[in-house]
């Protein structure tokens, strides 16, 4: 049986890296299979990992030759989290995520935290006395 996976893409405005392959990719759109199962007879299937097969962009010198590259879902996840940033850090990048999510504004709410708390906790700055 063959393993279960999701076809997708993603753009890159910018050249990217990937931990352990050589040099930036460049930038483009990529086609992108996701595992999303362990793959049957897989030793332990508690420690399996998602990864991403990308297929990169064929190189000048040999247009016909098709290569992928497999990296940790995460690694990709970062990746393309660095290329939305626009030169934000990637802390402040997260954050606005967090704080964009429902739940989290809710749990948030439950327990009297605002959202200048959270920045102030999450940001560099010593923090101040916390007002409630």
């Amino acid at each position: 049986m063959s393993p279960v996976r999701a076809r997708t893409r993603a753009v890159f405005v910018r050249p990217f890296r990937i931990p352990g392959f050589e040099g930036e990719l460049p930038p483009g759109e990529y086609v992108l299979e996701t595992e999303l199962e362990p793959p049957s007879g897989f030793p332990d299937p508690e420690s399996w990992r998602a990864s991403v097969l990308i297929h990169l962009h064929p190189k000048d010198a040999s247009p016909g030759l098709a290569r992928t590259l497999t990296v940790p879902l995460a690694d990709l996840e970062r990746a393309e989290a660095e290329d939305r940033l626009s030169g934000r850090p990637l802390a402040e990048f997260l954050l606005d995520e967090l704080l964009a999510d429902p739940m989290v504004r809710l749990f948030m709410a439950s327990d009297g935290i605002t959202e200048d708390e959270m920045r102030r906790l999450y940001s560099r700055r010593p923090p101040g006395p916390v007002s409630r």
